[in-house]
This record gives structure tokens, sequence and C-alpha cells, in this order.
């Protein structure tokens, strides 16, 4: 456990490093401390923190860096958030103020808005519900045996697909099975249509239809679709903006990661971080907002990165995550006020739009 004066060498060392990607020696903290002690002081102190594994030696200078255990006892204790100027904040509104006809439009939004302000990759997921209903299903004839399933839920996601038919099911037929559809299942959640589709709507479709070949299927994706989470990442491009040379594989794969749904999950579970590398209390500086570093992800390729995440409350309509993903020596203090005043603003938006779409139901 660091002393005050090494826990304050400690924050210094951080700031400096983040600020300049640069090795930190005794003589450019003597200028920086807010109080003055001598180089061989601040060494005795360094030396300190690296027994204590919090900074680490770099290979191509006599300078100091924070180690992993560093950044997590930074973020732990010592880390302030810094708070977002008015101009930063017009500019949020400003990229927020469009007319939006799904929830998932804002969420995508979202994920655009953050990397264009931060310069790094972003991922968004927005807000999950138990109680989600289906509000209506409709199929539409587009001609050479195609056609486009629109599905909508009460959560304002409306999930469209286009398929093609090839005479499995007649028109006729096919109304017959949306009206079936509508009858049964409008107004339930989502969860209970999933079972009714694989117990009784099949028998109720072969009651009343000649043929139903297909058309399970066919809603089955659909629903599927409107059911699952949808993620959105922003700025993928900006990996490359911290990658080194050497690292080109490494990037290639974090790419092909951010592309897998299935992962990015346990990705965003803060829940998954090991429980010690947790702080005691984990409120106790980020409030509602964590960060992940390199072996917490229990992932190698991620070894270099950090996950800053803001889990964000939208009343009964549940839960969504807004995150920001970079290097492990992103400037912490700076980006985790902007994501709580981010994640905030968000959340008016999500409400303004339920509120806007209940009322027209």
């Amino acid at each position: 456990m660091p002393t005050k004066r090494q826990a304050l060498i400690l924050a210094e060392i951080v700031r400096i490093y983040n600020e300049t990607g640069q090795p930190v020696g005794s003589k450019t903290l003597m200028g920086q401390l807010p109080f003055h002690i001598s180089s061989a002081t601040i060494r005795n102190e360094m030396a300190a923190l690296e027994d204590d594994g919090l900074i680490m030696k770099n290979h191509t200078s006599s300078g100091r860096i924070p180690s992993t255990a560093g950044y997590r006892y930074y973020l732990d204790h010592l880390l302030q958030p810094t708070a977002v100027s008015p101009q930063v904040f017009d500019k949020i509104a400003a990229n927020f103020d469009h007319d939006y006809h799904e929830i998932d439009e804002i969420v995508k939004q979202s994920a655009t808005i953050l990397s264009n302000l931060t310069n790094y990759t972003t991922i968004s997921l927005g807000p999950e519900s138990a109680n989600v209903t289906l509000t209506g299903f409709r199929v539409i004839p587009l001609g050479n045996d195609q056609i486009i399933a629109i599905l909508a839920t009460s959560a304002g996601t409306v999930e469209s697909r286009v398929y093609r038919l090839l005479h499995l099911i007649s028109s006729d037929d096919l109304e017959k099975a949306v009206r079936i559809i509508n009858d049964q299942l409008v107004g339930l959640p989502l969860a209970v249509v999933k079972q009714k589709l694989a117990s009784e709507i099949p028998q109720l479709l072969t009651k009343y239809l000649h043929s139903s070949t297909g058309f399970i299927d066919l809603f089955g994706d659909v629903l599927k679709r409107a059911a699952s989470q949808h993620f959105y990442v922003g700025g993928r491009s900006n990996l490359l903006s911290f990658a080194q040379p050497t690292d080109l594989d490494q990037l290639k794969s974090v790419y092909q990661l951010l592309d897998k749904e299935s992962i990015l999950p346990s990705l965003l579970d803060l829940d998954q971080v090991a429980a010690s590398k947790k702080p005691q209390d984990p409120q106790q500086v980020l409030g509602p907002i964590s960060v992940r570093l390199g072996d917490e992800f229990n992932n190698s390729l991620l070894s270099d990165y950090g996950l800053i995440t803001a889990k964000y409350h939208v009343g009964q309509h549940g839960d969504g995550v807004i995150a920001i993903l970079g290097p492990t020596s992103m400037p912490y203090s700076q980006l985790i006020g902007l994501l709580q005043l981010f994640s905030d603003e968000l959340v008016k938006k999500l409400v303004e739009y339920y509120g806007y779409f209940h009322d027209d139901s």
C-alpha cells in the first residue's frame, strides 16, 4: 500500500505518461509535483513504487511507466473525473438532435458520437427488458417469389428482412398465417412468443392452412433478430492510431473480435472481472462506471487495452451499456468525466423517444 506521497507521485506518473507517451523520470516529476522534494527523494519513492509493482522500467529509457497494477490502484483510489466543457456538452446535444424512428438508431448514433469525441473505439448496447412484447407482424409481397417480413416490438424495435418463398406457401395461406400470428401472439413477451412458436403455433397453422412449410422458419428467424441484443461498434479504425507496426496481426484479431456479437456480452460483463482485481468498493471513485485492464479480460488479444464501461438505466425499459475501448494509457480522468455526462444525455434521449413512442401507441 503506497504512502500518501507515493500515491501522489504515482498519480503524476500516470498523468504525464498518458499525456506524453514517454517514460517519466525524477527530474520531470520535480517540476510537476504540487510539493517540493529533492530528486533523490523522488527516486527513492519511485523505487518503492517499483518494488510494489505499481510502476516499471521502460526498456528504452531510464524513466518509469505505470504497470497494469499501477493503473488499477490509480483508478480505484486516486482518479478524479474531469468536468466536461460547455463546448463539448453543446456538441453532444447537437449530435443527438435528430428525429429517430427506432431505438436502435439512437443506440447506434451514440457509438458514433462517442467515438468521434474521443478518437477511440466505442461499443453501445441498447436497454433490454424482459417485458418487451410483440406489437405486430406484417408480410409484404415484393414479386419474384420474394416478400419482406416486418416485426415490431413494444421497445420501439422494428426488424425487417427479405425472404424468398419459392411457392412453398400460397399468398392466401401466407395471409392466414400472418393473421394467426397477430391474433395469438401480439401483446405477449418475446420469450413467450418463442415458446409458443415451438409448441402451439405449428399446430394452429397446420389446422387452418393447406401448407405452412417455411413460414415457421421465416417468422422464427425475424423474431430471433428482433429479440437479440444489438451491439454497435463505432470508430473501429481508431484502433490504428495507437497500434504498433509490429502489432498488425494482433490488430486484425481485435477487429475480428469486435465483429463477434457472441463475444461482446462477456467483454462488457463487469461481473466477469476477477475478484482479486476489483476494488473493495467499486463505486468509491468511478460511480456507475467501471474499467477493465489487460489480463482482467482473460483474453490475450486485449492485454494492452483498457475498457471504460458505463451501465445506464432507462426505467422500466431496462439497462444499456456504452463503452470506450483504447490503449491502457488512455486519459481516464477526462474520458470518465465525459462518459458520465454522455450516458446521462443518452438516457434523456431514450426517455424522450419512449415517451413519444408510447404517446402515439
